[in-house]
């Protein structure tokens, strides 16, 4: 967690993202890259026309103002010793942000996320989906500032299945070593997918045993749907943090599908910790 990028629109949530991330750098020693994103509007008249064109004066302006809120910024939440670096970049939100994190090798992104639910959420998905979905680094969504050192126990819903999830386990293992925290596996039984829990509980210790988890529980909690199940065992005892792994669906697949850790993003008030699994 040495390069931690935090997309900034100045919002409430946007704010406890970058505080969070101030107490991360702080404890790496690394460094926060605070970007705003300005969105300018794209008029497509015809291949022989250039896009929309905004005046240097306004582009300059605008670029202006966002230094402005920044330094207001760091008066309430001055970053002390960690290194802060601050960018105004033009462009759609989600494709900037990505860019920005390709090119500067971010470590972690940390964003700030207000939730979202129905028909506008399902056909666009929030710009916090679509960089779950994409990134390349680890994403950690925040609704409310956790405080600092807060971070004790995390959530790690598992698939009793450890194909392909050696890069995800050795990313949770990494994120329970920074925080010293206690991992708890969890297996959610529902209606349509329900084993036993002597069965259960013989292969997620088969699971901590094959990636050598260290300071761990094992559970097996019932509901009706996986999403109630990981969110009503999260508040059940009380955790800090849920860390899971997202394939990154995307177009129909996702429409119909959807994604458990980007349903969770918008429903839970805790951070959510997510990677997306790479075939």
């Amino acid at each position: 967690m040495k390069k931690i990028l935090v997309p900034c629109d100045f919002s409430k949530q946007a704010i406890n993202a970058f505080r969070f991330a101030l107490d991360l750098a702080g404890k790496s020693k690394g460094e926060v890259h605070l970007v705003y994103v300005v969105e300018l509007p794209i008029l497509h008249d015809s291949v022989l026309m250039p896009v929309l064109t905004f005046e240097e004066q306004l582009l300059k302006d605008l670029r202006t103002k966002a230094t402005e809120r920044f330094e207001k910024l760091l008066e309430k939440y001055p970053s002390g010793k960690v290194t802060l670096k601050t960018k105004v970049v033009f462009g759609a939100t989600s494709h900037m942000i990505l860019d920005y994190s390709k090119r500067n090798r971010i470590d972690l992104i940390v964003m700030g996320t207000q939730g979202a639910s129905g028909l506008r959420e399902l056909v666009i998905g929030s710009n916090t989906e679509k960089i779950v979905r994409n990134a390349a680094a680890p994403v950690i969504a925040v609704k409310k500032y956790p405080g600092q050192g807060s971070i004790k126990n995390i959530v790690f819903p598992n698939t009793l299945d450890p194909e392909g999830q050696k890069d995800l386990v050795t990313r949770v293992k990494e994120l329970q070593s920074f925080f010293n925290a206690t991992i708890h596996l969890v297996w959610i039984n529902t209606p349509v997918n329900f084993y036993p829990d002597i069965v259960t509980n013989e292969r997620l210790e088969d699971f901590a045993k094959m990636f050598s988890l260290r300071k761990f529980t094992i559970n097996t909690f019932n509901d009706l749907s996986e999403e109630a199940g990981i969110i009503n065992f999260t508040h059940s005892i009380k955790a800090d943090m849920i860390a899971m792994g997202t394939h990154g669906r995307k177009g129909l697949a996702h429409a119909i599908n959807g994604s458990l850790a980007e349903d969770l993003v918008n429903e839970v008030e805790s951070p959510v910790w997510t990677y997306t699994i790479r075939k």
